[in-house]
């Protein structure tokens, strides 16, 4: 059973063949006996008493289509039950007293929650090795990275110990940890998914989205999962797009006369063979569907890493000051005044990459260089908004959708990139100008790398569309499910 997916997860619940307390509990089992680190807190009563509540929804004919189906979340989400950790010693404890909009969502829908995940401390990082709670491993092949931050949730929807998961994308840790976990993932537009009950790290990036085995998944989780939200100033109003949606609705039309973009700048030098190879492959698929391939440029690409480096860390010194050790979370235990507990609580509560980041956000938002660094680099991100905006929507249009790898490698070792940050940086250089550009984008499996190292961790292509574009989004990566079975391969043992 833990292998079905969630739509066929839904049918049976619905159909009375398996209930959601026997569901649960199959997940539950498997949770237990995993030894990835992908979940940071389960809590079989809390996750049973949901599933009793589904049952008796699914027994009185209040049912929705994801009623009973289990769920786990990005521990970046806050929850009334489980800890909210964002994997960071600064909230090793923490309850909060609400539930994020997302997590409210989805038990409105009825969905039963499993527990919180794993993932990079306040989402900082791109392998989930940033966690305050060890590392999370890939299941397809244990020495390797499951990307991230949302590693946790890649690595248990790969495993098969959640059908389907939150995560949260600020450069690409949705899109990413997807690829490298062999999984469906899509981060929406931004201001599509309420951020309020999110832990904050970059406000003006950050954008909550769902991971699963299929698009077909992932478009049933979205249609639950966004919506506008009076209580975040980021969610998009009614009028500006912020409005209920099937986003089921495109998933079984044709490819035929789709065009895609293929950026230059994403196949160039520091891409590895393996990779454009399984990536032109999917393309050379997408041509046999009806679609055209049509060379773009995306000029100021290269220019994603410096912009998105000075602007989030910026961001989450500024989000990240509210953790003082006065309103919640740790705070030091020996200290001599006001000022030695703010140092020393902050020393001792945030992990290495998180301290790094925040130096270098407060550094370009001082007085002196805010202009030379942080300005210049919105400045920038302006610039890289409209190369999409001249090859999706302009008067010159010349793409539907664009289309590229995810990263330039398959997942790397554990501890590979650990003492060379900018190393892992730069794997972001795919990923990081959606988000800067606001734009939805998705990952989904396409093939595995090559050589006796790399031929079981998996390639993801990754597929960007206009705003407001996710149905449309959606349908392209289900047409290519319903052509492939890349989604539906498992790590051995599974």
């Amino acid at each position: 059973m833990h292998t079905k997916t969630v739509k066929e997860l839904s049918a049976l619940l619905q159909s009375k063949a398996i209930t959601a307390t026997e569901l649960a509990t199959q997940f539950l089992d498997r949770i237990e006996q995993s030894d990835l680190n992908a979940f940071l807190h389960v809590d079989r009563a809390l996750t049973l008493a949901q599933a009793a509540e589904a049952d008796a929804r699914i027994a009185n004919g209040t049912a929705t289509p994801l009623t009973g189906v289990p769920i786990a979340h990005k521990d970046i989400f806050v929850t009334r039950d489980w800890r909210s950790t964002a994997g960071s010693k600064m909230l090793a404890n923490y309850v909060s007293p609400f539930d994020a909009t997302v997590v409210e969502k989805f038990r409105a829908a009825g969905m039963v929650t499993l527990g919180k995940l794993n993932c990079d401390e306040f989402a900082m990082g791109s392998a989930n090795e940033n966690s305050a709670f060890g590392a999370v491993k890939n299941p397809w092949d244990k020495r390797a990275v499951p990307g991230g931050s949302s590693g946790g949730s890649a690595a248990a929807v790969a495993a098969r110990l959640a059908p389907a998961v939150t995560g949260t994308d600020t450069g690409g840790s949705i899109r990413q940890p997807a690829a490298f976990c062999g999984i469906t993932g899509i981060k929406p537009t931004y201001g599509r998914v309420s951020r309020f009950g999110m832990i904050a790290f970059a406000s003006s990036l950050d954008q909550g989205g769902p991971m699963a085995q299929t698009a077909e998944d992932c478009a049933l989780l979205l249609n639950a999962m966004a919506g506008f939200d009076e209580h975040d100033s980021t969610s998009l109003a009614p009028e500006l797009g912020g409005v209920d949606e099937d986003f089921t609705r495109e998933l079984g039309q044709p490819l035929t006369g789709l065009r895609i973009g293929v950026p230059k700048e994403y196949f160039g030098e520091g891409l590895a063979a393996d990779v454009e190879q399984a990536v032109r492959a999917a393309l050379a698929q997408y041509e046999k569907l009806g679609a055209t391939l049509v060379d773009i440029s995306l000029p100021n690409t290269a220019l994603s890493i410096p912009a998105y480096y000075m602007i989030a860390p910026a961001e989450a010194s500024s989000n990240l000051s509210r953790f003082d050790g006065v309103r919640y979370g740790h705070r030091a235990a020996d200290y001599k005044d006001l000022a030695d507990m703010y140092r020393k609580t902050r020393a001792e509560g945030f992990g290495a990459e998180v301290k790094r980041r925040i130096m270098v956000g407060t550094y370009v938002l001082c007085h002196g260089y805010y202009d030379a660094y942080y300005l210049k680099a919105q400045k920038i991100r302006r610039l890289i908004a409209q190369d999409f905006e001249a090859v999706l929507n302009g008067p010159d249009a010349v793409c539907d959708v664009i289309m590229g790898p995810v990263a330039p490698t398959v997942a790397w070792d554990l501890g590979d990139k650990s003492d060379d940050p900018v190393a892992a940086y730069l794997a972001d250089i795919f990923t990081l100008s959606t988000s800067l550009a606001g734009l939805p984008g998705m990952s989904i499996p396409c093939g595995f790398g090559q050589g006796e190292k790399n031929a079981s961790r998996p390639v993801g292509l990754q597929i960007i569309g206009k705003h407001f574009g996710e149905a449309r989004l959606l349908n392209v990566a289900h047409q290519y499910q319903l052509a492939t079975d890349w989604h539906m391969r498992a790590p051995a043992g599974i």
